[in-house]
């Protein structure tokens, strides 16, 4: 229950001066021309009515007061109307991204655990997901199934595709799901640990089909560079380890983000990978208008109709066991 018109209520602070006036002006004594028409009344009970009469007023005007200021049950309805951002996820599986530098876990894991944290964070935007390594493709489309997008990204794993590093395929692939949508924003986030050296199409060249769609690149290159550890699994010895070197093509991707007016990243651990996602996450916003309609049930009658009955009970007292005769 709510009250449209609170400020009624300031009108109670008047109440008191009101019946401490009221109550002095009432004397305990009744005008009869003869006290024979008294004898058969019984003093007591007609003085306790006296005295409950200006509490049945006080209460009686306190309901009409509650009356006064509109008790209402509300109802609304929400219409929201949405400008979401569409976004794919373009993740590298090759085999460098096996590389563990980002201990205790290699760089596919951290990526794939931070890419969930994204995710779970959206809200109102279609995400999709394209993985990339000798070839190119969609695992998963845009949606707003957040939950069955992190199922199919929690199952990637590295060897699904052919080992290499297609930036180019990855990048054409993820254009393609977003060249006909209609949001606001499109973006694509492109993380990979190396340079492009498989697949048919030039970084570049997927970079300028993406600006002709109005579609942001954000690059992420993961990994420390240099020699790292990288695991072997050998038939005789089991898994082993040995010094690999994975250079990233930091000037490639700068370059893709500057074409489309997105931005480049450089994570070398799991904490910048994580930093950069929530800048991310801050750049591109979705837009959410919301309409409120709201409809009011009045419940006045449950405080008028108390007040009525009381009015009518000080007219009946008044013009009965408390007449004045004169």
């Amino acid at each position: 229950m709510v009250f449209r018109h609170p400020a009624f209520f300031l009108l109670l602070l008047l109440l008191p001066f009101v019946f401490r006036g009221s109550w002095r002006r009432e004397k305990l004594e009744f005008a009869f021309s003869s006290l024979q028409l008294l004898k058969d009344r019984p003093a007591t009970s007609r003085m306790f009515f006296f005295r409950l009469l200006p509490v049945l007023r006080f209460v009686m005007l306190v309901l009409l007061i509650a009356a006064l200021a509109r008790p209402s049950n509300v109802s609304s309805d929400k219409e929201y109307q949405t400008h979401g951002v569409d976004i794919v996820i373009a993740l590298d599986i090759s085999g460098s991204m096996l590389a563990e530098d980002f201990q205790p876990e290699n760089r596919v894991f951290v990526a794939k655990q931070e890419a969930i944290k994204f995710i779970k964070g959206r809200e109102n935007d279609r995400v999709g997901l394209v993985v990339f390594s000798q070839k190119a493709f969609t695992q998963c489309p845009l949606t707003l199934d957040y939950r069955i997008l992190v199922e199919l990204l929690s199952e990637i794993r590295v060897g699904m595709i052919a080992d290499g590093t297609a930036i180019g395929m990855g990048i054409a692939t993820a254009v393609n799901r977003l060249r006909d949508s209609d949001a606001k924003s499109k973006v694509i986030i492109l993380i990979t640990d190396g340079e492009n050296n498989a697949g048919n199409i030039d970084p570049v060249t997927a970079a300028e089909l993406a600006k002709s769609f109005g579609i942001k690149i954000y690059t992420i290159g993961v990994g420390r560079g240099g020699m790292v550890p990288f695991p072997i699994d050998d038939p005789l010895f089991g898994k082993r380890y040995v010094q690999a070197n994975v250079e990233v093509d930091e000037t490639t991707l700068k370059r893709i983000a500057d074409i489309t007016g997105g931005l480049f990243f450089r994570a070398r651990d799991p904490a910048a990978l994580s930093e950069i996602y929530e800048r991310i996450n801050k750049l591109e916003k979705s837009e959410v208008k919301v309409k409120e309609y709201r409809s009011f049930n009045e419940l006045f009658p449950i405080f008028l109709i108390p007040a009525l009955l009381l009015l009518l009970l000080d007219i009946l007292l008044r013009r009965t066991l408390l007449m004045k005769v004169p």
